[in-house]
Formats: structure tokens, sequence, C-alpha cells
């Protein structure tokens, strides 16, 4: 009777606590992202993994798929991470859809769930860490218009479509672009964030359009890429491009006058304010629903200061 009674005291506990948000190394954070292939996600890692070390009862892993288009991949990570019954979770969505019912896994063992870079449209998030990405499509947008004096043809390429940062950065693009009637949208097309396909895209586009003015690419890695086909057709310099997120190599190609502009996003405080926020959240601490890690535009008259 008495071994009973243990039994489903111990049940009872389970069942209202879910998971041990502390297992016997501490607490166990896992930040998913859409891949670890470039600049940008390296350096969020690399914020993470230096705010964990000022805790020594907290571990952070920090995985990914080997490619951002992988969604079925990172929704593996994200299960494998929900049956170790790790402390906290943070996800960068590859896809918005195809994640929730891991998402939903994860909340009825109640494991918090935080999103970091890009956000998603589900009621059990706590928090979104990142840029304000709809204002950095609108600062480029509104670059744009400047640099064109209103006017001149131009094209998006972007990535894979239905990922909220990406709507977002466009969306605030178009928003600008509200203000500029005399500047046409030729094409907007998608390159999933992948250099090889952005250098493809972009060819397709200046064989297609000649007379393109500029470009928004919302994307380094993208904007890298098409830089490849543009500096292939002896454009360089010519058109107004305007990438995002700021990475050392779209920095220097700024520096050359290769890439006009980019708006420039904090990959490694996301990385760290991520982890931060998650461990908080493990411990049962409020979070803020939103934590903006900041927005700027780089261009040849700043960049010195701003990245000397």
């Amino acid at each position: 009777m008495k071994i009973n009674k243990i039994f489903l005291v111990t049940a009872i506990l389970f069942f209202i606590f879910g998971c041990n948000t502390v297992s016997n190394d501490g607490y166990r954070i896992s930040i998913i992202t859409k891949a670890l292939d470039s600049e940008f996600w390296q350096k969020l890692k690399q914020g993470a993994e230096d705010a964990a070390k000022e805790f020594p009862n907290a571990k952070v892993s920090v995985l990914a798929p080997t490619r951002e288009i992988n969604i079925d991949q990172q929704v593996n990570i994200l299960e494998d991470q929900i049956l170790k019954r790790v402390s906290a979770l943070v996800v960068a969505p590859c896809g918005v859809a195809e994640i929730i019912p891991a998402l939903d896994k994860a909340y009825d063992r109640n494991i918090p769930v935080l999103t970091v870079d890009t956000d998603v449209d589900w009621p059990h998030r706590l928090s979104y860490v990142g840029t304000n990405n709809r204002l950095g499509g609108k600062l480029a947008g509104e670059y744009l218009i400047k640099a064109l004096n209103g006017k001149g043809k131009i094209a998006i390429i972007r990535g894979i479509p239905g990922v909220q940062t990406h709507e977002d950065r466009v969306g605030g693009f178009l928003e600008a672009l509200n203000a500029a009637p005399d500047i046409e949208v030729g094409v907007l097309q998608p390159a999933n964030s992948e250099r090889d396909l952005a250098l493809t895209v972009m060819e397709n586009i200046l064989t297609s359009h000649p007379n393109l003015d500029g470009v928004f690419i919302t994307s380094d890695q993208m904007a890298l890429g098409a830089l490849e086909a543009v500096d292939a057709h002896r454009l360089s310099g010519e058109l107004v491009i305007v990438g995002f997120d700021a990475g050392e190599e779209a920095i220097k190609a700024v520096r050359e006058g290769r890439l006009t502009a980019v708006v420039a996003q904090n990959p490694y405080n996301m990385g760290k304010q991520s982890f931060l926020a998650a461990l908080k959240a493990a411990k049962g601490e409020p979070i803020e629903p939103r934590i903006d890690t900041g927005t700027a535009l780089i261009d040849i008259e700043n960049v010195d200061r701003i990245n000397p």
C-alpha cells in the first residue's frame, strides 16, 4: 500500500510538471536554427554559447538542418530534443505549418518555446528574439527610393516563400515603395536563401530585364550570389543593390562599392538574448514577448564608422 501511494504521488507530480526542467546537469537549452552554413548562423551560435559560459548550471546546444530548405530535418531535430525533455526550446522556423505539430508536443510536455530570427503564429510562443524585419525592409525601400531619385525598374530576390522573416522584409520594402509610384517592381523571385541559387536567379533576371536599375535582396547569402552574376555581366557599381544581414563579406562588398547598402542585423546578440530569455523561461521567470536585437542601414557613408 505504501509503495502504491508513492507511485501515485510520483505519477501526479509527473502529470503536473510534465518534464523535469532541471536535469542532473542543470538547465538544458536547445537552440534550433535554420542552418549553420553561413556566417550569420555561426555568429548566432557563438552568441548563445558565450552567454551560456556565464551560467555553470546551464548548457546550450545549437542544432540545425544542413540547409534552410530542409524543413523535415528541422522537425526531426525538434522532436528529438522534445523526447530528451530539454528545459527550453528556441527555434528559428524553416517552415511554419510544418513545425506546429512539434511545437504542440513541446507545449504538452511543459517545455517553454521561444523563436529567434523568424517568428511563428502560434499561441504558446513565449517570446520572439530578433530584428524588426518589417522595419528593416522599410529602411531598404526608403534607401533605394532615394538612391534612384524616386524612379526606375527594380527586382526583389527573397528567401523561401511563407517564411515570416522574408515576408516581413518584403512587406516593409513594398510599403516604403508606396511613396514612389514611379518605381516599378519588374520581378519578385525566391532564391531560398542560397548563394548558388541566387546567382542563377540573378543571371536570369539580368537577361530578361536588361534595363534594371536596382535590386533588393533579403539575405546576405543571396546578395553575395547575385553580386557574382552582376560582376559577370560587368555591371558592378551600375545597379543599386541593397542586401540584408551585414555579415563580414557583405560589409567588404559595401566598402568595395559592389553592394550599395545592407540592412544590418545582430546575430550574435540574437544568440545571446535568446539563450538568456530561454533560461529565464526554464526557471519560470517572466520574459518580454518581443526582444528587439537592433536594426540599422549601412552604406559607404557609414560603413567604417559602424564596422571599422
